[in-house]
């Protein structure tokens, strides 16, 4: 009665049918193919039957392994931006010691602070303190809030004719009664280590070596030396502003074989009056998603495709309601989002220290320029 349903078992196995008795029964059946005896006249029906276990087996585990993997997935990679802005100097560090060795003066680099904005004068002081770090020289000339906007152009083109200066920066945002885009084509291009002057601008666009804007060159150092692929990919920049939201969308969608080499990737760019069901859209099918619209919680979880890379430059201050006190925020829900990128950067520790390492780097490029362009040169580019 067993050898039956035996039999009968085989059969079905073999032919692809089978139930639970089946698997019990078939399980016990091992048929070498050498054995003599009564089921020997059974081995082709019990060979096919082997092959149809073996692919059930193999199905099955297929299917476990898919539960596992979707079961354990772990949180996104958080990318330090502290531990890059620290490879970073060093890198700028060992240059500045070889530029020294071969006789050069030390880099210098000029700041202008004007007003008592408490976040200008914490990231200035973290520029400087940088500067020391690296061996790079600097100072810090305070202004007041009332300073007319001749008197600092005056003080601008003092600094570009200034051989001892190398790098030059204006402290943004300026009072309102200055006009931020005059101030920042005022500054020699030569020594715009900020990235901001129309000619630098420029030539970002045109994809040729120029001073890069520090915080999107910071992104694109974040995303590359993270090994996150951009060639071919989706991008979406959240942000449009010319300093940071149109420049790094430049940075990324340019061609990777141009002079200045750019990322090959597709960008979309929103802003303000983009819909937020319209982002989400974009965002859901973005490989990278560059949030830097100065909105908090702009992005979150369910706007985010699984695996994606997620770089966070927003920094917004917002009261705690736990403690009562301001704390730095992005402008990405980082605990929901984390559960479902692959790559994400916090707020504060992110793009942060990248922007000031980045204009470490800057600053380097500037004192080597000098040798580049004369100040007849410099004198004229700031005239323009």
């Amino acid at each position: 009665m067993r050898g039956g349903l035996r039999r009968k078992g085989l059969k079905r196995l073999a032919a692809g049918r089978f139930s639970r008795t089946d698997l019990a029964l078939s399980a016990q059946v091992v048929v070498p193919y050498s054995s003599p005896g009564p089921l020997f006249s059974q081995q082709p029906l019990a060979m096919a039957a082997v092959r149809t276990l073996r692919k059930l087996c193999q199905h099955a585990q297929h299917q476990v392994c898919k539960v596992h993997t979707s079961a354990s997935r772990q949180e996104a990679v958080v990318i330090s931006g502290r531990k890059l802005a620290r490879q970073i100097r060093d890198e700028a560090r060992l240059d500045v010691d070889k530029w020294m060795m071969a006789g050069n003066r030390r880099p210098h680099l000029s700041v202008i602070l004007v007003g008592n904005n408490p976040a200008s004068h914490s990231y200035v002081l973290n520029k400087t303190r940088s500067a020391a770090d690296v061996g790079i020289s600097s100072e810090t000339i305070l202004k007041r809030s009332d300073i007319s906007e001749e008197e600092l152009l005056d003080l601008i083109y003092k600094l570009n004719t200034d051989h001892r200066v190398d790098g030059l920066l204006v402290q943004l945002p300026l009072p309102d009664h200055i006009d931020e885009r005059t101030i920042c084509n005022a500054v020699a291009p030569t020594k715009d280590v900020d990235g901001f002057h129309v000619v630098n601008v420029g030539r970002m666009c045109l994809d040729q070596s120029t001073m890069l804007p520090a915080t999107p060159w910071g992104v694109w150092e974040i995303i590359k030396r993270t090994g996150i692929p951009t060639l071919g990919k989706n991008v979406v920049v959240a942000g449009r502003s010319k300093n940071v939201g149109m420049p790094i969308a430049m940075l990324l969608h340019t061609d990777g074989r141009h002079e200045r080499p750019g990322g090959d990737a597709t960008v979309t760019i929103s802003h303000r009056y983009t819909p937020k069901e319209k982002l989400r859209q974009h965002t859901k099918i973005a490989d990278i998603v560059v949030a830097a619209a100065g909105i908090p919680n702009l992005i979150t979880a369910d706007m985010i495709k699984e695996g994606a890379a997620v770089i966070d430059v927003g920094i917004n201050r917002v009261r705690d309601p736990i403690t009562g006190k301001d704390r730095l925020v992005g402008d990405v829900d980082f605990e929901g989002v984390r559960q479902k990128a692959g790559f994400i950067t916090p707020v504060p520790g992110g793009v942060g220290p990248m922007t000031v390492a980045m204009l470490m780097k800057n600053t380097i490029k500037a004192a080597k320029n000098v040798l580049l362009f004369p100040p007849e040169r410099i004198r004229m580019a700031a005239a323009s």
